[in-house]
């Protein structure tokens, strides 16, 4: 038997999804970074966005820093989101790195006062080759700097001195005089997700 004509008109998929303007947080100047469809604002909520500094700052030497944001709240057409990460290109990471001389790598899970985990990939570059005990020295310096600034921090605070170099700026006076220093980078940062809470009734 053959099938019954529908009735009524057949929209479309995509012309029946609205379109977002999505913007950077609060303390990025609530910059439009572009646009996501979706068949509702619900689904908008948690999508990460992606811009590079360069673009938010319209400072194209900062092309570089690639910047991660999750859309937390949508008012009629525009998108809001939250800082959740950021991440260096490689052809910049590859520019820093000379030869005869050191990349020393340190890892460390910061706990902001606003209760947000933030793991940090610290770069330091030497201007020669380190041995061992200096690199375990260089590292354990920018521990103990991240440590004690890192109280004072919320995410807002963080994502400013990221932004502005003023971080890397502090550990590079850490650890210059421990080993002959050309620069301190914070090549990566992610904001970790938080483990729901375990309903205990």
């Amino acid at each position: 038997m053959a099938k019954k004509k529908q009735v009524g008109r057949r929209v479309e998929g995509w012309k029946a999804k609205s379109w977002y303007k999505v913007h950077t947080p609060d303390t990025l100047g609530k910059v439009y970074i572009g646009d996501t469809i979706a068949n509702d604002a619900e689904s908008v909520v948690g999508r990460i966005m992606h811009a590079t500094l360069g673009e938010i700052t319209n400072d194209y030497a900062k092309q570089y820093m690639k910047m991660s944001f999750k859309i937390e709240n949508v008012t009629g057409d525009s998108a809001y989101t939250e800082f959740v990460g950021h991440e260096v290109t490689r052809d910049y990471l590859r520019s820093l790195v000379k030869r005869r001389s050191s990349r020393i790598d340190t890892i460390v899970l910061v706990v902001t006062k606003d209760g947000k985990k933030v793991r940090l990939t610290i770069c330091t570059y030497t201007f020669a080759r380190a041995n061992i005990s200096q690199e375990h020295a260089i590292r354990n310096a920018i521990i103990q700097a991240v440590a004690a600034q890192s109280g004072a921090w919320d995410l807002t605070t963080l994502l400013n001195g990221i932004v502005s170099g003023e971080i890397s700026r502090d550990l590079f006076k850490a650890v210059k005089t421990i080993y002959p220093t050309r620069r301190v980078e914070i090549t990566k940062s992610k904001v970790e997700p938080v483990a729901a809470p375990v309903d205990t009734t």
